[in-house]
């Protein structure tokens, strides 16, 4: 019924649920964060041992290693809680077994920032191939003593030097054979080289012998997008002799009649391809968008008059009620979505969540994929780096697992045959910017599981324009928003993922999770719900970051709050005091589903998360995942996998064809894929595998002593010395080009490059 108001027990729930009493663990924990001193070290038991391993490579056995695929049971090691000081083990430090150490004088402590994972540094991202080093930096200033003071944090202004041949030839020439080139559309004024020979003699670096000489792009789907920029063009492209006595450089699988730009906005088994044609009309504000516009409108005059009803107190109940308009329209029914404990997410990690590391979580067993955070406001510009994380692969638009614990965790009418595993999540510091790109995304954007909002982001360039963590805050906006993308994005649901708060000493979650799940009391009698489908909570707040860790207990105590929402709905059958079920997330009954995220590294703390007695949902992995991806299998298996240094880097292999599958094979494309995989290997050199280890179950947030692996390739993979990490890419990539260069984002990996 059009405008009704909710049940009076609907309503009292909403107005209530903030001063819900959490009574589990609730005094102790509010104590311990008042006796919080931030600017202690983080662990309070011994000086952390900075990880060294690769400098004891020569010391390592020679023998093979024998452990691959083993599984790893508690059996097999001293049983104990998860809390290492009950063990005898220093807290912060991973418990390996005395034979694999090795001495390591001068090793000193560090820490690791990890908020580079969950964060953004710059606006844009350098996977634009126009320019692909956007975003870089000077060199940091000052001698080496003045950089010595500040060896943590993250890299903000890093470097990675250009990929690109000697000689540029000029795509009329790039992608056809010799004899059959297109007209340039430059003519003469062309500065582009238009002499293939040439190019090929000396204008590029020499074809790479890794793979066998063949090309993985080629050999995948039968076509090379890179055309002779490809470093393994001899593998698809012939010289051919005519019977006139002419030889002809003849390439094959490249550009169809249509052209180069389409075989690059149509690459095989990638979806969410928007034409360049869009986004250049976006960047002149060419594309209507209407619809939001209407919307955006009703919602500013709305909040305008919920401004001048608070400016007048005495103002009776019925005049209030004629200050109120109904919505242009009403937001379309969304498609419906489940979460269960077989659906393990991986989050968005802005850098590491890229397409080929989803590829490679996704076949380890990962349910459900995000993008990477994209700014809402440069895809509204058109800015190509930001709608090329819209990008998915054919493997995550399948239906993730579906095996419920019970019915009553399904949502009535969801249907897995038509799920996808895919989500984008984008980040906007104003209403307009969110609903805009939300529609945007419903619009050009077709294979999208849903549309996350991200609330939690904690860096500062998002916290200080208002967007990402600062909504938590302003959860007027952070409703507006909501309620403006729920509007336009057509079918595809809207989800947020929120962090405890802003301040560790003032949590907001509960505030945060009751206007996501009902709206402010002015809204909610007229409007209904605002139309969140999902939340995601973070177990840290923004000051946190990651120098402790995440707060489970809290979690659980904000997944039964949702719970007792969900409940109080499954309640209301009233028909004439429901609120409408269009503005209901998974409508009919508006359940809002609740995932936990933070710190999650193995089968058993999964499992523990999800316990019938927390009310979670789902978890989501972020870090865990980095530096292992095979969590998800684990999880799948319910047990510890001990992934032999072979297997490990059998995933880097794969790694590297997915990139050059998505970034092109060519001197830029392997530039790009060569950049990701270190960014990857600065988290999976953390990886200290589970033979090693004294104790079970592992923990993502110790650091492990210096020690030796079981093999020499196990002890390269585990060096922290970015040095390392290059040795392992011109393993598949071949040597680096000498104006490569690598910053990692952490600062306490960024070795020296001389002295």
């Amino acid at each position: 019924m059009d405008g009704a108001p909710p049940s009076e027990h609907h309503e009292k729930l909403a107005d209530d649920a903030s001063n819900v009493e959490m009574v589990s663990n609730g005094e102790e924990r509010a104590a311990k964060r008042l006796r919080t001193n931030d600017s202690a070290p983080v662990h309070g038991g011994g000086a952390e041992v900075q990880s060294v391993p690769g400098e004891g490579l020569h010391d390592a056995p020679k023998e093979n290693g024998t452990n691959a695929g083993t599984v790893m049971t508690e059996g097999k090691v001293s049983n104990g809680a998860s809390n290492g000081d009950s063990r005898g083990q220093v807290r912060g430090i991973a418990p390996i077994k005395k034979e694999y150490l090795i001495n390591a004088p001068g090793s000193s402590s560090t820490e690791v920032d990890d908020d580079a994972a969950e964060g953004r540094a710059k606006p844009m991202d350098d996977r634009d191939r126009q320019g692909d080093n956007r975003g870089q930096g000077g060199q940091q200033k000052g001698k080496k003593e003045r950089r010595s003071k500040k060896e943590r944090g993250q890299n903000s202004e890093r470097k990675f030097g250009h990929s690109a041949d000697t000689i540029k030839i000029c795509n009329s020439r790039a992608f056809y054979s010799e004899f059959s080139p297109r007209e340039c559309q430059f003519g003469d004024r062309c500065k582009l080289s238009h002499d293939l020979r040439a190019y090929l003699a000396t204008g590029r670096r020499a074809d790479t012998e890794k793979f066998g000489g063949q090309c993985p792009v080629f050999e995948a789907n039968g076509r090379c997008a890179s055309g002779w920029k490809c470093r393994f063009v001899g593998s698809h492209s012939e010289e051919v002799t005519h019977e006139d006595g002419r030889k002809e450089m003849v390439l094959h699988g490249t550009a169809t009649e249509a052209g180069q730009d389409e075989l690059e906005e149509t690459r095989p088994g990638v979806h969410n391809n928007v034409p360049a044609s869009i986004k250049v009309d976006m960047g002149r504000k060419r594309v209507d968008f209407s619809k939001s516009d209407k919307y955006l409108e009703w919602l500013h005059g709305q909040a305008r008059a919920v401004e001048a009803m608070h400016n007048q107190p005495d103002t009776s109940e019925e005049d209030r009620r004629a200050q109120f308009i109904d919505p242009p329209f009403k937001p379309s029914e969304k498609r419906r979505l489940y979460f269960g404990p077989e659906t393990p997410a991986l989050a968005p990690l802005t850098t590491q969540g890229n397409l080929p590391f989803r590829r490679l979580c996704v076949e380890m067993g990962a349910q459900l994929t995000y993008s990477e955070m994209a700014m809402g406001l440069p895809m509204l510009q058109g800015a190509k780096a930001d709608w090329t994380l819209m990008k998915c692969h054919d493997s995550e638009i399948v239906a993730p697992a579906f095996s419920p614990r019970s019915p009553a965790h399904v949502t009535p009418g969801y249907d897995n045959s038509k799920d996808l595993r895919f989500g984008a999540q984008i980040s906007g510091h104003h209403p307009w910017i969110a609903t805009k790109a939300a529609e945007a995304l419903g619009r050009f954007c077709p294979k999208l599981r849903l549309i996350d909002l991200n609330c939690g982001c904690p860096i500062d360039m998002v916290y200080k324009a208002g967007g990402g963590s600062a909504l938590l805050d302003n959860h007027g906006k952070l409703e507006r928003m909501i309620r403006g993308m729920n509007a336009v994005s057509g079918e595809i649901p809207i989800t947020a993922k929120i962090r405890t708060g802003v301040k560790t000493s003032r949590p907001t979650a509960p505030t945060v999770l009751n206007k996501l799940a009902f709206g402010a009391k002015e809204y909610r009698d007229r409007f209904g719900a605002p139309g969140c489908a999902a939340v995601t909570l973070h177990g840290r707040s923004r000051e946190m970051r990651y120098t402790k860790t995440a707060d489970w207990s809290y979690i659980a105590e904000c997944a039964a709050l949702v719970k007792s929402y969900n409940e109080e709905r499954d309640r209301l059958t009233d028909t004439a005091a429901e609120p409408d079920p269009s503005t209901l997330p998974n409508s009919p009954d508006g359940r809002m589903y609740f995932l936990g995220n933070g710190d999650c590294y193995s089968h058993e703390e999964y499992y523990a998360h999800l316990a019938p007695e927390t009310s979670i949902d789902a978890v989501m992995i972020g870090r865990g995942a980095l530096v292992k991806p095979w969590l998800f299998e684990e999880i799948s298996a319910g047990q510890y996998l001990d992934k032999s240094a072979s297997e490990r880097l059998t995933y880097i292999e794969k790694f590297v064809r997915y990139g050059l599958d998505s970034w092109g094979s060519d001197e830029v494309g392997l530039g790009l894929t060569r950049r990701f995989l270190l960014e990857w290997l600065s988290f999976s050199c953390r990886y200290v595998p589970v033979g090693l280890l004294e104790y079970l179950p592992p923990s993502l947030n110790d650091r492990p002593p210096a020690y030796k692996g079981r093999n020499e390739l196990e002890t390269l993979m585990a060096s922290g010395n970015y040095k390392d990490w290059i040795k392992i890419s011109e393993m598949f990539l071949g040597p680096a080009p000498e104006t490569f260069q690598f910053q990692p984002k952490h600062k306490s990996n960024a070795y020296e490059a001389e002295g």
